[in-house]
């Protein structure tokens, strides 16, 4: 397995993790079944496309797998707040 395959692996968890559970419990309800399922396929299809970037050049394909992760934790993607704010919320520094 390429380097940066774990890391991108790592942000479809978390974004799947932050669409199923993170958000629902932010927002005071339960954890929920029906999430964006395409988050599976596309987590892999990076993955490929990210660990092929990695025969080109390492050092970038790192660089650019770190880059999401910082992304998906910050960013708001898909149909729910940023895990960072979620977290925020749930924590109550947030309302």
């Amino acid at each position: 397995m390429a380097r940066s395959t774990g890391i991108i692996l790592v942000v479809g968890g978390i974004s799947l993790a932050n669409e199923a559970v993170f958000a629902p419990i932010a927002s005071g309800g339960a954890i929920k079944v029906d999430f964006n399922w395409r988050i599976i396929p596309a987590t892999l299809v990076a993955a490929a496309l990210v660990g092929g970037l990695e025969q080109i050049s390492a050092k970038m394909a790192v660089g650019v797998a770190y880059i999401s992760l910082i992304t998906v934790l910050f960013a708001r993607l898909g149909n729910a707040p940023a895990p960072v704010e979620n977290l925020a919320k749930a924590l109550g520094y947030k309302k």
